[in-house]
């Protein structure tokens, strides 16, 4: 006679870690795990076609390193089992195994996390939740931290994180004597641009991945985006090859060159890593000691270091820890009153605009851009336009590869669109045109000019900018921050303000219809 089912082990799309000790624990005699390809995954968002790939296909990958392992796996894909949401496919299989408990690690939703532990009750089956492994400390670290301080901002998040952990320290204080480097971290590639780059290391599709694109435009061809270019990592031994790969050919250059844009230039000398990162394929912990042992034998400087690691120890896990400390309200935030829809050439890029053309065309192709780009580019001209920020959340969400909610939604409704009224970010992120003239290759390609304000030929992003100003000098005039931006207001004059006013109307209407 079989032995009850002690577990059932769920394992989400972005729990794909197959060292965590938890699957230690798993006993094929007593346990079943469970992978579900569930189609609302990809449909609650217009997710891109790349997206639903690296999900699929790191879990299809997963599933078969399990087996190996000599462990019991249930796979549902998609077409083999009649449920489209996936906790709709966890009561099922509830009712199907009858298990005493079910187990798995911490969701990267809030609405899902709640959707399985109700389904668990209503099954009268017990809930074994354990921690996600993908990150560095505990939620309950970022919790006991956050209730000492009153505004919670990265930087000081940062400094306690590097004084647990004593990466880049000299004892008490910071390597170098600075806790950050941004002030070397902001070269741009001038006029001749950035020459010969290095191309990441590319994973050409096996067998199971090649299943998987033919999957994708199978069951979702009307999803935006292109699987002509899909080459991510989608294992843990690709994504280590991946990080040695980075820290070999672009780690050296990455910080300088970090906020630069290029047009046509996909990845400059990003990692592409936080994809694998959010899947549970690479820990970050092994990405922070590998840039650490570059920088001590002398490959990596300390700026190109800090920068890098900051955005992993320091930003990646304030953003969570927002994230879980203001879920559910959070998503609903709306701190500047922007309603506008989001233009339709965010899914098109068919625009005149060269920044947002080759910004969003690229995006389209290979569901990534990196993360100035986002923040100062597509992200920037959402703010400044008063496009509602459910709106581009629910964009960033579905077309990039590396978006899971707990990192993208802070990352957007707080940076970039200041939508919870500075939780995370102590002042907007706003900028004119003129600010991509000097980071980007894209204004000398585009019939716009940056240092317009009005007229036909005025850059969208200056009129807008000054628009911005102009409808929010009474939140941000006296501000600590952002004083001294608005205190330009006083250089225009009423027909000046006029104008803007009435240009920046033009361009609403215009992109509201469509055009």
């Amino acid at each position: 006679m079989p032995k009850p089912l002690r577990r059932l082990v769920l394992l989400l799309g972005d729990h794909l870690d197959l060292h965590s000790p938890h699957l230690a624990t798993v006993d094929p005699e007593r346990d079943l795990c469970l992978l579900v390809e569930a189609r609302s995954e990809s449909q609650g968002v217009w997710s891109h076609k790349a997206r639903i790939a690296l999900f699929l296909a790191a879990m299809r990958h997963a599933a078969e390193a399990l087996r190996q392992r000599g462990l019991r796996v249930e796979y549902w894909a998609l077409g083999q089992h009649p449920y489209d949401d996936l906790v709709g496919a966890v009561a099922a299989a509830l009712q199907r195994f009858a298990p005493q408990r079910l187990a798995l690690h911490e969701p990267g939703t809030w609405a899902l996390a709640q959707g399985l532990r109700e389904t668990a009750a209503a099954a009268g089956v017990a809930y074994e939740l354990w921690p996600a492994t993908p990150f560095l400390f505990p939620l309950r670290e970022f919790e006991s931290w956050a209730k000492g301080h009153r505004q919670h901002r990265m930087e000081f998040w940062y400094r306690h994180a590097r004084r647990l952990t004593g990466i880049l320290m000299d004892g008490e204080e910071p390597q170098g004597g600075r806790w950050n480097f941004d002030s070397d971290n902001r070269g741009s590639f001038g006029k001749a641009g950035p020459g010969a780059l290095p191309e990441p290391l590319a994973f050409a599709p096996d067998a199971t991945t090649s299943e998987v694109l033919a999957t994708v435009e199978r069951e979702f061809p009307g999803h935006p985006g292109s699987l002509t270019h899909f080459d991510w990592p989608v294992t843990m031994a690709e994504a280590e090859a991946a990080l040695k790969d980075f820290i070999t050919h672009r780690l050296p250059s990455f910080g300088r060159f970090q906020d630069a844009s290029w047009p046509g230039a996909v990845w400059l000398y990003h990692s592409r890593l936080s994809a694998a990162m959010n899947l549970g394929l690479l820990h970050p912990q092994k990405v922070i000691q590998a840039v650490l042992d570059a920088h001590a034998q002398g490959h990596a400087s300390l700026a190109a270091t800090e920068g890098f690691v900051r955005q992993i120890l320091g930003w990646r896990e304030f953003v969570r820890g927002i994230y879980w400390r203001y879920m559910p309200d959070y998503l609903q935030e709306n701190a500047l009153g922007a309603t506008l829809p989001l233009p339709h050439f965010y899914w098109t890029a068919e625009t005149e605009m060269a920044c947002l053309r080759d910004v969003l065309r690229r995006t389209l192709d290979y569901g990534y851009a990196h993360h100035i780009e986002r923040l100062m580019v597509t992200g920037l001209f959402a703010l400044l336009l008063g496009v509602a920020p459910q709106a581009i959340h629910a964009w960033y969400l579905a077309i990039y590869v590396d978006a899971v909610e707990w990192v993208e939604l802070p990352n957007v409704l707080g940076m970039s669109q200041y939508a919870d009224g500075g939780r995370v970010a102590s002042k907007p992120y706003v900028a004119s045109g003129r600010y991509l003239a000097r980071m980007t290759g894209h204004c000398n390609r585009c019939p716009y000019r940056p240092q317009e304000r009005v007229g036909s030929t005025a850059c969208p992003f200056t009129t807008l900018y000054w628009d911005f100003l102009i409808r929010h000098a009474e939140t941000f005039a006296r501000h600590p921050r952002t004083a001294l931006q608005w205190k330009h207001l006083e250089s225009l004059d009423a027909p000046t303000r006029s104008a803007i006013g009435e240009r920046a109307e033009q361009l609403r209407t215009a992109w509201a219809k469509g055009v």
